[in-house]
């Protein structure tokens, strides 16, 4: 008996050091496509984010718009990732014309999903109006594949996973 209780007690001693370096949440790679309208003037910039399920600024996804000027126009992004500005250098691009469609992959935790979280998109037009969370859509299985209307400069907005 103390030799089985020894030889348990040396495994979970080993087996500890592991577990800690495992994977601690499984992601899920997600398709977020965005297609503008049509409409006069420059390139739009976007604020494609996370919200937590009592409407909390979670992370950043993507940015489309590189000229941080106008990242203040994106009101409802701005105002929550605050704590992430030195992080956002990598999921940046360029401004999006009119009529045209932004498609990225992103990698959400599967702990997001189908948990009360949502995506917003902010939008924004240099010289025309801002649209905060412009686009709202539960990050729920429901709503996967199904487009969604925005209410200024996206015709459609959905994710794929």
């Amino acid at each position: 008996m103390n030799k089985m209780v020894a030889t348990l007690g040396l495994a979970a001693t080993l087996a500890l050091p592991a577990m800690a370096f495992a994977p601690a949440a499984e992601a899920r790679s997600v398709t977020l496509t965005t297609q503008l309208r049509p409409y006069g003037g420059n390139g739009a910039y976007l604020a494609i984010y996370l919200v937590d399920p009592q409407g909390r600024f979670h992370s950043t996804l993507r940015v489309a718009g590189t000229k941080t000027k106008y990242h203040t126009h994106l009101s409802a992004w701005a105002r929550g990732r605050a704590a992430e500005a030195a992080r956002i250098d990598g999921i940046t691009g360029a401004s999006v014309g009119s009529g045209r469609t932004l498609s990225v992959t992103v990698d959400i935790a599967d702990a997001l999903i189908d948990a009360g979280y949502q995506i917003r998109v902010d939008t924004a037009v240099e010289d025309g109006r801002d649209n905060p969370g412009e686009v709202t859509v539960p990050l729920t299985s429901a709503a996967n594949h199904r487009p969604v209307s925005g209410r200024g400069y996206i015709a459609s907005f959905k994710f794929d996973m």
